[in-house]
C-alpha cells in the first residue's frame, strides 16, 4: 500500500488539513495518508501547545469519519529532537508492507534542502506537494525533481494558529473544524486561557 505521510503539530488539526489529506487520497495514486503527529518538544515548551494525547485524540477524532485517513503516535517514542530522515527508517521497519510518501506544502519544499540527510529522503522517498500562497517565488531545485510530485489540492490558507488565537478571543470559528472536534475542544476548554 502507498501511504502518504503527512507531518505536523496539529495544534489542532483542522478542516484545511482534512481536505489537503482527503485530496491526496482521492485525487493521486496514494492510499492512505497518515496524520503524524509531531510531539512536543522538551526544549520548546509553548503553552498555547496541547499534549501529546491530546493533540492525537483530537486528530483521531477527526479522521474517524474518512476511511482513507489515519493518524500515527510513531514520533511519539522515538528520540527528541526528531528528524524526518530517523521517522521514515523507523516507520519502514515497522510496517515493511508499505510504501511511504511525505505530503508537504510548497513553502516547505523551498527549504528543504535545510533538512537531515534531505538528499538520502529525495533518493528513497517520493514527495506530495501542494500548494501555497507565497510570496510568488517557487523556484526550487526540487520542483522538476522526478521524485517531486506536484499535486492541485485546493489553497486552503486557515492556520492552527488562527484557530487558537481565535479561541482565546472567544470567535466564533465553529466552521474551520470538524463538528466533532470542535465539540471536543469546547468540552474541554482547550485554547481559552
Amino acid at each position: 500500500m502507498k501511504v502518504g505521510l503527512f507531518f505536523g503539530t496539529f495544534n489542532p488539526i483542522h478542516i484545511g488539513h482534512l481536505i489537503i489529506a482527503n485530496y491526496m487520497a482521492e485525487f493521486s495514486d496514494l492510499e492512505e495518508i497518515w496524520f503524524v503527529i509531531t510531539p512536543q518538544s522538551p526544549f520548546k515548551q509553548k503553552k498555547s501547545m496541547l499534549s501529546n494525547h491530546h493533540r492525537l485524540a483530537i486528530a483521531n477524532i477527526a479522521v474517524d469519519d474518512y476511511q482513507k485517513l489515519k493518524t500515527s503516535d510513531i514520533e511519539f517514542k522515538l528520540p527528541q529532537p526528531n528528524y524526518t530522515i530517523n521517522t521514515l527508517i523507523h516507520i519502514e521497519e515497522k510496517y515493511p508492507e508499505h510504501q511511504f510518501c511525505l505530503i508537504m506544502g510548497e513553502d516547505n519544499l523551498k527549504g528543504f534542502h535545510k533538512w537531515k540527510n534531505y538528499e538520502t529522503i529525495v533518493q528513497n522517498y517520493e514527495l506530495y506537494v501542494y500548494p501555497r500562497i507565497s510570496d510568488g517565488t517557487t523556484d526550487s531545485q526540487f520542483l522538476n525533481h522526478p521524485k517531486v510530485h506536484r499535486v492541485a489540492a485546493p489553497i486552503v490558507e486557515i492556520s492552527s494558529t488562527f484557530i487558537r488565537k481565535s479561541i482565546k478571543n472567544n470567535k466564533n470559528i465553529q466552521p474551520m473544524l470538524p463538528e466533532k472536534v470542535w465539540n471536543y475542544i469546547d468540552e474541554m476548554n482547550f485554547y481559552k486561557a
